[in-house]
């Protein structure tokens, strides 16, 4: 390991050498993580297993699914909960003449 004088170093050149030891940190993480996702990943396929059949990759949603609130006309297969987005058959039905209210699921 080299020894550095870091008195007679400038600021700038400090400044330089910290950028370059936390991106030398940071690879090196990285590195050590991809080691280790590599050995897992060999142990799983000794094993007869992928690694994401192993720690699934599913993710659990934070909110429960809502309730649908409105049917398209025509088609009832198309539904709208009535939160996010209104989708564009909802629109064009509002555009047409109708109401929320004509839409609403009862």
């Amino acid at each position: 390991m080299a020894d550095y004088d870091l008195e007679a170093l400038s600021l700038g050149e400090l400044k330089k050498m910290q950028k370059d030891v936390a991106k030398a940190i940071s690879t090196y993480e990285d590195r050590q993580r991809a080691e280790a996702r590599a050995k897992v990943e060999a142990l799983a396929r000794d094993l007869g297993y992928s690694l994401a059949e192993l720690v699934g990759t599913e993710t659990k949603s934070s909110r429960a699914p809502t309730a649908a609130k409105y049917r398209h006309p025509e088609n009832p297969a198309l539904t709208w909960s009535g939160r996010g987005r209104k989708p564009q058959w909802f629109v064009e039905a509002l555009a047409a003449g109708k109401t929320a209210t004509d839409l609403a699921i009862n």
